[in-house]
């Protein structure tokens, strides 16, 4: 089963091109130890919270812009591997320097639990992270099920929601804090494919209007600490 390496950053708006630079020179390393394909992609639509955002997932200032990135890997095992042999790897140290301030990237391990269309080739991108009950697992499944129908209809090219697997904390910033994930809760880490933002856009619409009656409380989760936004892929290793 394909395992993905999820990550949130906060980068410089100014070294967009530097990170772009630094995303093509890492991709031929992951690749080597294994990696089926790497997406970056730059926040472009991304709103402030009044619980969380992802501005605060990575505390991020007022120069620095957000960015959504994931490896996808063959299997769990093949990803351990490879994080443990970069650790000791010379190639680490003829890398570039991070144009970011990584202890302040939050990063996780994640395993699908709903997966539908494609997000191969897409134009734009909405990215989510969110904390769901370890005992709603299922639940939060079916609701996918749910949701990506009304994203298909609206012109949706894939969805896919990935569960926490291995999701450290860290001393500055995390997922657990990140979504302000309670005793019990798991870090969901998600994406939808769109072919362009006025694309993506226009559903939004669309769906608010549709969904103008719907109970929140139903959720299998908290829906008030969950955040999305909007980002376009700056790197995709499969174009």
């Amino acid at each position: 089963m394909t395992y993905y390496t999820g990550s949130i950053a906060a980068v410089p708006t100014a070294n967009q091109q530097k990170y772009m630079e630094h995303a093509t020179a890492a991709w031929p390393l992951f690749k080597s130890l294994g990696a089926t394909r790497m997406v970056e992609t730059w926040g472009v639509d991304v709103p402030k919270g009044k619980v969380t955002d992802f501005y605060g997932a990575v505390n991020a200032r007022d120069d620095e812009s957000i960015v959504f990135s994931w490896i996808a890997w063959p299997d769990k095992a093949t990803a351990e591997a490879a994080w443990k042999s970069m650790q000791d790897d010379p190639a680490m140290n003829e890398m570039p320097d991070m144009p970011f301030d990584g202890s302040r990237m939050i990063f996780g391990g994640f395993s699908p639990v709903f997966e539908q269309g494609s997000d191969t080739g897409a134009g734009y991108y909405q990215g989510f992270t969110l904390a769901v009950p370890e005992g709603n697992k299922s639940a939060y499944a079916d609701m996918a099920g749910q949701g990506w129908q009304m994203f298909r209809k609206g012109g949706a090219l894939g969805m896919i929601e990935t569960w926490g697997e291995d999701v450290p904390h860290g001393k500055q910033t995390d997922f657990h804090r990140a979504t302000k994930a309670e005793d019990g809760e798991v870090p969901v880490f998600s994406w939808t494919a769109w072919p362009d933002r006025a694309t993506c856009d226009a559903a939004a619409r669309a769906m608010e209007a549709d969904m103008a009656d719907f109970d929140m409380s139903q959720m299998p989760f908290d829906g008030m600490r969950m955040m999305w936004a909007g980002f376009e892929p700056v790197f995709d290793s499969d174009n």
